[in-house]
């Protein structure tokens, strides 16, 4: 019989070997397969014992087919009565198509109605077809004009392995079974197990990174013995007639007496985010192998220590196992620790031969060990491309080689023994970092620091930005947010100015790993209190990646969610979920011209109203009536919250979620105005929401001021703000259509946005 298991890309060669050592005969390595031979139950071993096979499919013919004819044709002629247990219900799908058959759906139903044709002649019943939950899935695949059927054994996919706490809506990154397996494989993990179970030698793994658990989770199966289909509860080859229950009854218990606990192995695992450390030890406890693991603090002295080791000793002892990591979904303002306690691990005596083994989606790792991998493979875990890397180990699969600076895979001694740059901050505690030249961001932001803090010391102000691309080549902004007593604390927030095209995007990337090293220790801030924003590839689509203290078990919590005050008002704010925080430090100047201009005034309007920011001053200044507008109901309850929080609340508080632009034109129809009006428009929007219709705000700002004119009462007056840099407003067009325009930039931007003069323009528009 005829088989072939299935695998991602790069799969392949480490998924013939793992074929190999179940005793497959036949194995042969294809692109995104490997086939074999044999009879039945070595097909059911596979399935049950296969990390790293995606599915097991068995070979049920080919044939010829260039037309709808032949596929009924071929399909109908296999014997399926021999193929598929009586009362069987079936699906089919198909991938692939030719000039004939374009369609897969209909290539699907061809297949299906050929199956049951075949069954009601031969056996005088029809197979039923449950598309959702079958007993057998036929797969058809069309390459030309040569069609293949086969029967799929696995039935779910054999990756679906992960327990329900990994699977669950919301839930956070969890690399995939298969993932891991490869990762471990690489490490020749099964390997060392299998030694410590014969000898009692001593065998360890230490996952520096764990983020969801998936490789601990992967290890500790492995290390405990057990198949990785052992408790699965349905299989597709019990539809297939072939198929010997007492056989696989005998071939499962056989599988679950081979399950023991090996005490000289020891699985050790931490990572710099204490969420994603909670969740795998829930995954791991849901898979009953949590006393396989020891979670520990992320540095190298605790995880030596929960290994036994003294990493001062004059005399390491021999160890075997493997050291890895999944830093594919780390957040950027955790990365610089996960890097400088993987380097401390390959300094330390005691691990300096064990092989590392890592997923990543940049070269920072190899920077930062200065060394470069042995191997690689490049990977699409979650179906975003990253790479598996291998140092100091001899690879295993598809890993493409990679020249070493010693030759043959070893470490260059010369190189290893070079010292580490790291920077001195006056603390006592050098800060490694990737950039030798970082020393002169970290000497700029000391001084810079210390002048903003005595300027907000003076003029009572909590959050503000304390560095803006001082240094052209540290092209970021930072900004320090101050909790109020009811959240006390200090955050900050630094984002990633994009980098010109002439600089090297990796080493861009380390300075910024090495600025979010190094602000948290001159400010006095928690690690885990630092967001990043990235100029890199997101993978929502967003121009900046939000890379802050990402929240892997789901939701936000409160350490990213505080309380601050500006101006002696309470605001919500939000580090993790959006791209922006909740309120534009740049505008504080103007919210303050709000809140002065509202003094008398019975009528206020919010456009664009973001979190309502605006809206809380001018109702303090003593507007009666306020008008809250935006698109995003997400930001009207935010600024519903913002106003309950400063004891605004009662019906003369208006929140009305609206395409704005659609609004002005009915409130214009209406003869509807305001004492006062707030408008910051972004640059430019095509929302869906706002049907065909899209905003730009240098091409429709005439329409805009004019209409706010016109939503002013006699004497009103209207602050208009934008944030694209080159806006020049029209001042001939807007004075034809009666509107007057006053600059007022230069007055409101704050001092701690002195360097960064066009951060926002900033207009008063009345009636003239």
């Amino acid at each position: 019989m005829e088989f072939y298991a299935s695998c991602p890309e790069g799969f392949e060669s480490a998924l013939a070997d793992e074929l190999r050592s179940l005793g497959t005969p036949r194995v042969r390595k294809l692109k995104g397969r490997v086939s074999f031979e044999g009879e039945p139950l070595n097909a059911e071993r596979v399935c049950l014992w296969s990390r790293l096979a995606s599915r097991v499919l068995m070979v049920v013919g080919r044939f010829g087919c260039r037309d709808a004819r032949d596929l009924y044709d071929g399909t109908y002629d296999i014997a399926w009565e021999d193929i598929l247990r009586r009362g069987s219900t079936i699906a089919v799908s198909a991938r692939g198509t030719n000039d004939e058959l374009r369609n897969t759906r209909y290539a699907s139903l061809c297949v299906k109605d050929a199956i049951c044709d075949r069954l009601a002649d031969e056996t005088g019943a029809r197979a039923d077809v449950d598309t959702e939950h079958p007993d057998a899935h036929v797969t058809l695949t069309l390459r030309g004009e040569r069609a293949s059927i086969q029967l799929d054994l696995s039935g779910d996919a054999l990756f679906r392995r992960l327990p329900r706490d990994a699977t669950r809506a919301g839930g956070a990154h969890v690399l995939r079974p298969d993932y891991a397996a490869l990762a471990l494989a690489q490490a020749k993990w099964a390997e060392a197990c299998h030694t410590a179970a014969d000898t009692n030698a001593p065998c360890v793994l230490i996952d520096a990174c764990c983020a969801g658990g998936g490789i601990v989770l992967e290890a500790a199966s492995i290390a405990a013995g057990r198949a990785p289909g052992a408790r699965r509860e349905f299989w597709g080859f019990t539809s297939w007639a072939a198929h010997d229950p007492i056989a696989w009854t005998k071939l499962l218990a056989d599988a679950r007496a081979h399950e023991c606990r090996c005490g000289a192995i020891r699985i050790v695992a931490t990572d710099s985010d204490q969420q994603a450390v909670a969740l795998a030890r829930r995954i791991l406890k849901s898979a009953h192998l949590d006393q396989q693991v020891i979670f520990t603090q992320a540095n190298a002295d605790n995880l030596l220590s929960k290994l036994g080791l003294n990493r001062h000793e004059a005399i390491a002892p021999a160890l075997a196992g493997t050291i890895v990591a999944d830093t594919t979904d780390i957040a950027l303002s955790r990365m610089s620790r996960t890097l400088t306690l993987l380097q401390d691990l390959r300094d330390a005596p005691e691990t300096a031969a064990l092989p590392l083994v890592a997923l990543e989606r940049t070269d920072l790792l190899e920077r930062t060990l200065g060394e470069d991998a042995i191997a690689h493979i490049r990977i699409r875990p979650n179906n975003d491309p990253a790479r598996l890397l291998v140092f100091g180990a001899e690879a295993t699969g598809d890993a493409a080689a990679v020249p070493s600076p010693a030759g043959d895979g070893a470490r260059d001694d010369d190189a290893s023994a070079t010292p580490r740059a790291t920077v001195d901050v006056g603390d006592g505690s050098p800060i490694p970092v990737l950039i030798p030249e970082s020393d002169q961001f970290a000497a700029r932001l000391k001084k810079v620091a210390r002048l903003r803090r005595k300027w907000a010391k003076r003029t009572g102000v909590t959050c503000y930005r304390v560095y803006d691309a001082d240094l052209p080549d540290y092209a970021a902004a930072i900004d320090l947010y101050e909790g109020s007593a009811a959240t006390p604390g200090r955050w900050l927030v630094i984002a990633e100015y994009a980098a010109p095209r002439s600089v090297d995007p990796e080493l861009a990337q380390a300075r910024l790993l090495d600025m979010l090293a190094i602000a948290p220790r001159v400010l006095g801030v928690e690690p885990d209190h630092v967001a990043a924003r990235s100029r890199t590839r997101s993978r929502g689509g967003s121009q900046y990646a939000g890379a802050g203290s990402r929240n892997r078990g789901g939701a936000s919590t409160d350490a990213s969610s505080p309380l601050i005050q500006e101006g002696g008002l309470t605001f919500s704010v939000n580090f993790n979920d959006y791209l922006d925080t909740g309120i534009f430090l740049d505008h504080r100047v103007t919210r303050d011209l709000v809140r002065q201009r509202a003094q008398g005034c019975r009528r206020f309007l919010n456009l664009f109203a973001y979190t309502g920011t605006a809206t809380c001053y001018a109702a303090d200044g003593g507007a009666e009536r306020t008008t809250t507008v935006d698109l995003s109901n997400t930001y009207l309850d935010w600024a519903r919250r913002n106003m309950e929080l400063n004891g605004f609340t009662g019906r003369a508080h208006e929140f009305v979620r609206a395409d704005v632009l659609a609004w002005i034109d009915d409130a214009r129809r209406a003869h509807r105005s305001w004492d006062l009006i707030f408008c910051d428009p972004p640059t430019f929007s095509n929302s869906s929401k706002m049907g065909e219709r899209t905003w730009d705000v240098q091409r429709d700002h005439v329409w805009l001021l004019t209409c706010l004119a016109d939503l002013l009462t006699p004497g009103g007056l209207a602050i208009f703000s934008c944030n694209l840099r080159t806006f020049k407003p029209a001042l001939d067009e807007l004075a034809a259509a009666g509107v007057s325009v006053e600059d007022i930039t230069a007055e409101t931007i704050p001092e701690d946005f002195s360097r960064n003069g066009k951060i926002h323009h900033c207009y008063l528009v009345r009636r003239a």
